[in-house]
C-alpha cells in the first residue's frame, strides 16, 4: 500500500508522526513524507522518502506578517498579533501544502494520506483527490479560541473554497476524518473524546540519534531537565528557572533550543550543565523533574515517562496543555511574572518530594504504555484505505 505522510515543517508538527511512519515502512508499505526541507535528513536514516513541500514554520510567520524580515524567533509570544497567527495558521500554511501536495497526490498515487492535525492544507489535497485521510495529533486537542479562533477557521473556509475541498463545522481540523489519537484519554479534553471518531495510537518519542552527557545514566543526585522546546526559547524565562534549579541540590541539564544562545544564558554553577540540544527522548526515561513549556512533545514524553512537570507556558497550546498537567495532579505551573527563581525553586522543590504527584506520574506511563503501539496502528492502516 502506498501511504503519503504529512505535517507543518516544525519538530513539534513532525516527531510525533514519524514512529508511524516508520513502523508502518517496516511492515512493508512504500511511504513517502511531505514536510519542509528541514527534515530530510531526519527521515533518511529510516528509509522514509521525503518530498519537499509547504513551508515551515518561520517562513510561513514571515509571510503573514507585514514585514518581509520578520522572524518567528524573534518574537515573544505575548507580542504576536493573534490575526498574524490565525492568518499563519489558518492561510499560509494550508494554502501552501495544498498547492504543494495536489501534484504530489497526482503523481504518486498514494492509497492514503496520513495529515498532522494542523496541516488541514495536506487534508485538503486529499480531499479535493479523493483519496481516504486519517487526521494524526500531536497532543491534547485545542478546544475554544485559545490556540483555533474563529477567524482561522474562517480563513480555512476560504483556502477550502479556493482549492474545492469543505471544512466541516465540528472538528474542522480534523476535515471529517478519523483522527489517530495520541493523547492519554485521562488527559484529552472531555469533550472531544465523546464526539470524534478517535484511533487510539501510543505516543512515542522521537529524537535525532544523539549523545547523552554520561553522568545522566549513573547520577546520584536527582536530575532535572530543563527545557522551553523550539519555537519560543526566552532567554530571561531560563535564566530565571536555571537560578532556582541550581540552588535545589539537583543535577539540572539544560536544552537551550534554537532560538537561544548558550552565551545568552551567562555562567551557570558547577551543577547546571547547558546544551544547544539533547536527544530528549533518550533522556527522559533518567530524570527526576522536568521543568519546560508545556509543548506537546514535551508533556506528552513526560506523560510516557512517568516524570512530574513543573510547567512554564509559553503560548499557544501550552496553556492548556499546563493546566491539563495541574488538574491531574501530574505536576504544577508558573504563568508569566510567576516565574521567578524562587517560585521555580519552590515549585521544584515540592514536586521532587510529592510522593502523590510521582504516584500519577507513574500512573500515566502505565496509561500510555496501554495504548496500542505505532506497530499494532501500522497494522491496522490498510482497511481505512
Amino acid at each position: 500500500m502506498k501511504i503519503l505522510f504529512s505535517s507543518l515543517g516544525s519538530h513539534g508538527h513532525t516527531y510525533p508522526l514519524i514512529p508511524l511512519a516508520i513502523a508502518a515502512r517496516e511492515q512493508g508499505h512504500e511511504v513517502v513524507y511531505v514536510t519542509s526541507e528541514t527534515f530530510a535528513n531526519v527521515l533518511k536514516p529510516h528509509d522514509v522518502e521525503h518530498v519537499t513541500g509547504g513551508l515551515d514554520i518561520g517562513a510561513a510567520f514571515a509571510a503573514a506578517t507585514t514585514s518581509p524580515t520578520a522572524a518567528l524567533g524573534d518574537a515573544r509570544p505575548h507580542d504576536v498579533d493573534p490575526k498574524q497567527i490565525a492568518r499563519m495558521f489558518g492561510y499560509v500554511m494550508p494554502r501552501a501544502f495544498a498547492t504543494d501536495l495536489a501534484p504530489v497526490i497526482a503523481d504518486r498515487r498514494p492509497d492514503l494520506v496520513v495529515h498532522e492535525v494542523a496541516n488541514i492544507g495536506a487534508g485538503l489535497a486529499a480531499q479535493v483527490a479523493g483519496v481516504p485521510a486519517l487526521c494524526h495529533g500531536f497532543g491534547r486537542m485545542w478546544v475554544g479560541e485559545e490556540v483555533l479562533t474563529d477567524d482561522a477557521v474562517a480563513l480555512m473556509r476560504q483556502v477550502a473554497e479556493e482549492v474545492g475541498g469543505r471544512v466541516p463545522d465540528e472538528h474542522p481540523m480534523l476535515l471529517g476524518n478519523p483522527y489517530l489519537d495520541v493523547c492519554p484519554p485521562s488527559v484529552q479534553e472531555p469533550g472531544f473524546l465523546a464526539t470524534a471518531n478517535r484511533v487510539e495510537l501510543r505516543p512515542v518519542p522521537f529524537a535525532e540519534p544523539g549523545e547523552l552527557p554520561a553522568w545522566v545514566t549513573g547520577h546520584r543526585e536527582p536530575l532535572v531537565y530543563l527545557t522551553l522546546g523550539t519555537a519560543f526559547g526566552d532567554a530571561g524565562v531560563l535564566r530565571a528557572a536555571i537560578a532556582g534549579l541550581a540552588a535545589l541540590g539537583a543535577r539540572v541539564l539544560v536544552a537551550a533550543g534554537p532560538t537561544v544562545s548558550t552565551d545568552a544564558l551567562g555562567e551557570v554553577p558547577d551543577n547546571v550543565v547547558v546544551l544547544p540540544w539533547v536527544p530528549q527522548a533518550d533522556l527522559l526515561p533518567h530524570v527526576d523533574l522536568v521543568v519546560h513549556h508545556g509543548g506537546s512533545g514535551t508533556t506528552m514524553g513526560s506523560f510516557g515517562a512517568g516524570v512530574p512537570q513543573l510547567v512554564l507556558p509559553q503560548g499557544a497550546d501550552q496553556f492548556s496543555n499546563a493546566a491539563a498537567v495541574t488538574a491531574a495532579g501530574l505536576g504544577d505551573q508558573l504563568l508569566g511574572e510567576q516565574v521567578t527563581a524562587e517560585a521555580v525553586a519552590e515549585g521544584a522543590r515540592r514536586l521532587l518530594a510529592d510522593e502523590a504527584v510521582r504516584d500519577a506520574a507513574r500512573a500515566i506511563a502505565a496509561e500510555v504504555a496501554a495504548m496500542p503501539s505505532p506497530h499494532e496502528v501500522a497494522a491496522t492502516l490498510p482497511r481505512y484505505a
